[in-house]
């Protein structure tokens, strides 16, 4: 079997080293990028920029640097997503966001970034943004997270507010991210265990598989300890879910910093992915066809661009 140069949808990173976390940790430079990319068999990735919210922000890296990044070091950021806040403009649910979108699309963003703004999903503002990225025609990726002292959209438990926003806008494309999506890939997830990392069997499909069923419109990226654990919590039912959704699956890794390379930083484990599934379609489990479409392929036509 060929093993693919993986295309990662979820990356983070910056040009030059910043102004450190407050954990005292930074995110990657392009060039620690590069190293970990050799290591894990990617070949490029696309851009999230950090900052998008003043949520969880530390370091901000504006449209501008992220596009520059992109034509910089296309080698190893091949795309970018452009970064934008549902409060930007009016903070109201008036904003014409398609003025923000078809500057960027024009610069080359191929979507929007990790919506992390801690607003509810069915808030007007965030309705009247995704409205907007509808008619521009810009995938958007979501990050959900708790009410507040938190980052990321709200959902309540098994994501009815995702559900409505699927039906308003079906010709949206959103890319569903994060621990608070994934605890959703097995129906006993509680209000208690939806922050953590399920393990064992899928005893009764979950919300995730019901959703993707039914819209569209729902693609997901296995990105990050939640997308990598997800996966290998029980594997027989994670070939019948990527087989029936390799259409709709991408490939991503959610690197946020160089230390998860290094085998004592939590997040390591996250880079197992590449190798994961390497090895299920080695081993039969998963038709090449799939992989093909999981590792690359459904990221190169998102993203408008074919193999070469």
């Amino acid at each position: 079997m060929k093993k693919l140069k993986k295309i990662d949808m979820h990356v983070h990173c910056i040009e030059e080293r910043g102004i450190p976390k407050l954990s005292g940790h930074f995110y990657p430079t392009v060039k620690e990028l590069r190293d970990i990319y050799d290591k894990i068999g990617v070949e490029k990735g696309v851009l999230l920029p950090p900052g998008t919210c003043p949520e969880f922000t530390t370091e901000r890296l504006s449209p501008r640097e992220a596009e520059k990044i992109a034509k910089d070091y296309n080698d190893t950021i091949g795309w970018w997503f452009c970064g934008i806040d549902p409060r930007f403009g009016s903070n109201n649910d008036t904003t014409n966001f398609s003025h923000y979108l078809n500057y960027y699309k024009e610069r080359g963003a191929r979507g929007v970034s990790e919506q992390i703004a801690n607003i509810s999903l069915d808030d007007k503002r965030m309705l009247n943004f995704f409205k907007h990225c509808e008619m521009c025609d810009m995938s958007v990726t979501l990050h959900f997270g708790k009410e507040e002292y938190d980052y990321g959209v709200v959902d309540d438990l098994h994501l009815p507010k995702l559900e409505k926003v699927l039906k308003m806008f079906p010709d949206l494309k959103i890319i569903g991210h994060s621990v608070r999506f994934w605890s959703e890939l097995d129906a006993s997830v509680t209000e208690e265990t939806r922050d953590s990392y399920p393990t064992g069997k899928v005893k009764e499909e979950g919300r995730v598989a019901h959703l993707m069923r039914k819209y569209k419109n729902l693609y997901c990226d296995l990105s990050s300890l939640s997308g990598y654990r997800a996966m290998v919590r029980d594997k027989e039912y994670t070939y019948k879910f990527l087989e029936e959704f390799q259409d709709r699956i991408f490939f991503a890794t959610d690197i946020h910093d160089p230390e998860n390379i290094n085998p004592d930083n939590p997040a390591y484990e996250m880079l197992n992915l590449s190798a994961f599934l390497d090895e299920i379609c080695e081993q039969g489990h998963l038709s090449y066809t799939a992989y093909e479409k999981i590792c690359r392929k459904n990221a190169l036509k998102l993203l408008d661009k074919s193999e070469e």
